[in-house]
């Protein structure tokens, strides 16, 4: 792994939670909500379409998590560029953060009785996190 691999991640992975922050964002507004339903649908296996958006604090926490999401995003987006600083210290923050989401956000799964999305993160901490396991070699 080098560096420059490690610093590439950070900013798919930036762009990969992004994505998801715009979605649930975008989930606020009630004529662009269908996406963000869809999403919680495959989330919420099986694809029954029960999952929506029509309680007031449903699109208040949907707000709430995409800006949160979004300010996460920018963070490790600004983080790779100034990556080269400190890269160990860096990817050792990021990858913390993307551990302590997928625990919490795995067991409040689990906890609130939707175990499918639980096993979705698998796929997506791995997605997330890539190469980043592993210190980049001094080059």
């Amino acid at each position: 792994m080098t560096k420059q691999i490690h610093k590439n991640w950070l900013k798919f992975s930036a762009i990969a939670i992004s994505v998801y922050a715009l979605l649930f964002f975008v989930g606020s507004i009630k004529s662009l909500r269908k996406p963000i339903e869809m999403v919680l649908d495959l989330s919420e296996w099986p694809l029954d379409g029960f999952q929506n958006y029509d309680a007031s604090t449903t699109v208040l926490l949907s707000a709430i998590l995409g800006g949160v999401m979004f300010g996460w995003a920018i963070l490790i987006w600004l983080l790779a560029d100034i990556y080269e600083r400190e890269p160990e210290t860096i990817r050792k923050a990021v990858l913390v953060s993307l551990m302590v989401w997928f625990f919490m956000d795995s067991l409040g799964c689990i906890l609130s009785g939707n175990v499918s999305n639980s096993i979705t993160n698998i796929a997506l901490i791995v997605a997330l996190t890539g190469p980043l396991w592993k210190k980049a070699k001094e080059e």
